[in-house]
Order: C-alpha cells, then structure tokens, then sequence
C-alpha cells in the first residue's frame, strides 16, 4: 500500500505514505459536503418529504442531520448515503433538549445560525475545540441588524452561541467577507423575515443555496451581483448531491503529477462557483476532459473528469478566482512545488481562519520537505522546480486540518524510492473524507 494509516498506540491518527509508481483506474468522489449539508437544512424545514440520495455520511454532515432529529424532524435512513425526512416545517421545529454539536464543521453552525434565528424557540450551538476558535461576528453582526437575539462568547463572536427565535426585519447587506457562509446565513434567516433580504457580493461565491431554494418552493432572484430572498414556505422534493470537487481535487492532482497517469472520475460536481480549481489548473497548462452529465441540467450539474500526467508551469492565481477555490488552495500549492517556476497565491486571508491556519500550515508542511515557499498575511508563494524534483522524507503535522493530511499525503506519493512522509493529525480526515485511504490506495500503486 502507498498509504499506511496508523489506527493504534502513539501513532493514532497518523498516515504514512510512500512513492507512488502510477495512478490509474476509475473513481466516484463522495457526495459534495457543502450540497450535503444544504440538502439535509432545506429538507429539515420544508414541510413533508424530502427524500436525498448521494448523502455525504460523514461526521460533519451528520452532525447536521442529529441537529434536526433533535428539534423533531423524521428521518428514515434507507442506506448510509439515501435519507428521507419528513418535516412539520420550519415554523414547527421544536426546542432540543440539548445543546447543538456541529463538531468540526463551520459551514452548518453558520447556517443553522442564520436559520434559527427567525424560528420560535430557545437554542444553543456550540462544537469542537477547534470550532470554538473559529470567529462567528461575520454571521451574528448583520443577523443582529435584522433583529436575531444572540449571544456568545466575546460578545457573540465565538461559540458556544445561544440563539432565540425572533420577528425578523429583511437586510440589505454586502458581502465583505466573500464568503458562501455569511451569504447563507443571511438568505436561511430572510426565509422568517418581514420582507425580501439581499446580499450584495463583488465576487460571486458558491451558489449552492440560491439553487436548491427553487427546488424546494422558495422565491430567489439572482440579478448580477445581487441575490434576494423573499419569506417562503418550504415544500419537500428529492434532491440529488454530486460528488464533491473539493474531494476529488485531491486525485485530480495525484494523477497531474504522477507520470503515465490515467484516472477517471466519474458524477463529479461542476458547479461553475465551485469549478475555478480546474479553470487554474488550465492556466497551468492541465489538460482535463470534463463531460458535463444532462441529468445535471436545471440544478447542480456534474459529469465525468479525465485527468492525465501532465507537466505544469507556474502562475499568478487570479484574485477573482480564488472564492471559488478556497478550498482547494492546500493541494494547489502542492501541485506548485512540481510545476516549473514560481506559483503565487494572494487573496486567501479566509485560509488563517479554516480547521486551522491553513497559510502557516502549508508553508510550515513544504518546508519541511525541501520546497522553498514564501509567506504572505493572505497567502503564499511557491517555487516549482518542475516534475523531476527531488524532496526529502520527513514528519509533518498536519494540525488535525484533513485538507492539509490529504494534500500532503498526495505530495509524498512523489517522493524518492525507500523515502517516506509521516502525517499526524490525521483523524479529522473522516469529518470531510469517509473512506479516504482506501480509495487512495485502490488508484494509486507502487
């Protein structure tokens, strides 16, 4: 195997990873997390059935999933990816008993933050270690401003938060932070407000909600740069997730860079807000056969990838792109280190504040096996030497960020024969990734 995974004694939650001698085969990428995530919201909250095939099961998104039984929402498991709920609505959710745990994951506290805000009742969100870091004031100031009760640590801008039910006003609010999250946050509240709600951006981030509202009833009007909700009532439908592209980032980029590589990859999401990573790879000289699936017509479209070896060069990574390709910036600077000269990557400031400080991290992690990568406070440089460049084994800390361990492990597949790269921090890979190794392992040979 090219990928060990260390499951017991001092080493839990560690990998170790081997050169690889070639990639090939054929892959279906786990259902989207963000879609996942979404999907379970506006089922919990439309009235009557929702029924969600290509469910992510994995921590994050179940941990979403648990938020909504408990608040009295139905759910009848017919598989571990194929849900159906079976919702009162989002009027008629009921106060848990309990405190809400979203674990690892910023994108449902930030949503549900956002949602609960105008529906009766007492809450409390809270998460993990790491979450609990995580700033919130990008969410809680512009709900405040449309009357959401909160409050929190330092003043509402760390968890735990308590959230109360309350009349809501609509907001004109422009997207400083770029972020999908806040955008989010604020449409899921206007769902309770008084009047239509619209969320101004300079840069377009991902579109999943705007999308998935129609399909549940909801009114949304997407004009340029501008996206408005009006107070809806939610129906139930069934809703398909893709395969997530940030997932399947992770072996585009093991078969860019391993020679006589040939990997297909097949109900990949080729949402256009989700899409820049490829569009970057293009500018990098990556040629991709992507094949757009009709079925995806009219909602979240995908279809099947073809990625080969290819040498790559360097560039600057346009600013307008970077929204959309935050979350595959990690593997991108990976994919840095072997293309030839330098890569520059600005505008990432968001990165300081994900699972951990994924600037410092990555920086931290090239570093320590031989590639030279200047520091920015929103980013980093690279200097590739091209694909016959020679690193060194070595252990990195991947600081409990699963998009650090996967980048990492799929750069040690280009190690030298008899050298390895040992990653801690590992264990938060399942929250995003379930079955991660064995897939690596099932395309990627000696």
């Amino acid at each position: 195997m090219i990928l060990q995974e260390c499951r017991g004694g001092a080493l839990h939650g560690t990998y170790q990873v081997e050169r690889a001698g070639s990639v090939s085969g054929e892959l279906r990428p786990p259902g989207d997390k963000s879609v996942s995530h979404r999907a379970v919201i506006f089922g919990g909250i439309a009235r009557g059935r929702t029924e969600i095939t290509g469910f992510l099961n994995s921590a994050d998104c179940e941990g979403t999933l648990r938020a909504f039984l408990s608040m009295g929402v139905g759910v009848d498991r017919i598989s571990p990816h194929r849900l159906i709920l079976e919702s009162p609505g989002l009027s008629q959710l009921s106060e848990p008993r309990d405190v809400l745990d979203f674990g690892n994951s910023g994108t449902a506290v930030r949503l549900m933050t956002g949602l609960l805000s105008g529906v009766p009742g007492f809450r409390v969100l809270t998460g993990d270690e790491s979450l609990r870091s995580r700033p919130m004031r990008r969410v809680t100031e512009p709900l405040s401003r449309m009357g959401a009760l909160l409050d929190g640590r330092k003043d509402g801008s760390l968890l735990p938060l308590s959230v109360r039910g309350a009349r809501l006003s609509p907001i004109t609010y422009d997207n400083v932070h770029r972020s999908a999250q806040v955008k989010s946050a604020i449409l899921l509240a206007g769902l309770s407000a008084s009047g239509p709600s619209t969320v101004i951006e300079e840069v377009q981030t991902r579109d999943h909600t705007e999308r998935l509202l129609p399909r549940f009833g909801g009114r949304v009007e997407v004009r340029e740069n501008r996206v408005t909700v009006w107070p809806s009532e939610l129906a139930g439908t069934d809703i398909v997730v893709p395969g997530d592209i940030s997932s399947a980032a992770f072996f585009i980029a093991l078969a860019l860079l391993v020679p006589g590589s040939a990997l297909t990859l097949s109900g990949v999401g080729l949402n256009p807000t989700r899409t820049a990573f490829l569009d970057i790879l293009s500018l990098m000289g990556a040629a991709i056969d992507s094949r757009p699936d009709p079925a995806g017509e009219g909602g979240e479209p995908f279809g099947t990838l073809g990625v080969s070896f290819r040498e790559l060069s360097s560039c600057t990574v346009p600013l307008s792109m970077i929204p959309s390709a935050i979350d595959e910036i990690p593997v991108l600077a990976v994919l840095a280190a072997f293309a030839n000269g330098r890569t520059e990557i600005r505008g990432a400031g968001e990165l300081r504040v994900k699972e951990s400080d994924r600037i410092a991290a990555m920086v931290a992690a090239l570093r320590t096996v031989g590639v030279t990568v200047e520091e920015f406070p929103d980013g980093l440089a690279v200097l590739g030497l091209g694909p016959d460049r020679v690193l060194r084994g070595g252990r990195i800390d991947s600081r409990h960020d699963h998009r650090i361990a996967m980048a990492m492990a799929v750069l040690a597949t280009r190690l030298p024969r008899g050298e390895s790269l040992l990653i801690t921090g590992t264990d938060f890979v399942e929250t995003s990734f379930p079955g991660f190794p064995a897939l690596f392992n099932a395309v990627a040979r000696p």
